[in-house]
């Protein structure tokens, strides 16, 4: 059919173009809400057959929060190290768990060696500490053992 021949180009100019006089088919009121709305309520079997898990958790993953809290990146570690110790023998020793940080990541460079004391580290994190002459000490492995 021709587009001059629809209904719809009959229908403009008129206010509501066939759809009653208040305001009907306008709104997100025609559609039952936007969004999720209406899942526990007037969509509730289109919620069943569609999302059958939707609602609800997986019994078996704990909801808790992640156990890292605050991680640093080794390009931090540099200006932490104001904040280490050193031990009788003049090593560097940079307690990361007394400071409150729970994981090093691997972002950046070291400018000297020390010896870091965490909890967790990751792979890279723990390489480029040992190539620039340092030692990596995990309390969480300390504890295990």
């Amino acid at each position: 059919m021709a587009t001059r021949l629809r209904k719809s180009r009959k229908q403009r100019g008129s206010r509501y173009c066939g759809w009653g006089q208040i305001g009907q088919h306008r709104a997100s009121g025609s559609r039952g809400g936007v969004g999720g709305a209406g899942k526990h309520k007037h969509f509730f079997i289109r919620t069943i057959k569609e999302e059958p898990n939707h609602f609800g958790h997986e019994q078996f993953h704990a909801l808790r929060a992640n156990d890292v809290q605050k991680w640093v990146n080794i390009k931090d570690l540099n200006d932490l190290v104001r904040f280490s110790e050193t031990d009788k023998n003049g090593k560097v020793i940079l307690d990361l768990d007394k400071l409150g940080i729970g994981k090093v990541l691997g972002t950046g460079m070291i400018n000297s060696a020390f010896t870091v004391k965490v909890g967790k580290i990751s792979d890279s994190a723990k390489n480029k500490i040992i190539a620039a002459g340092g030692e990596v000490l995990v309390t969480d492995e300390l504890n295990s053992e």
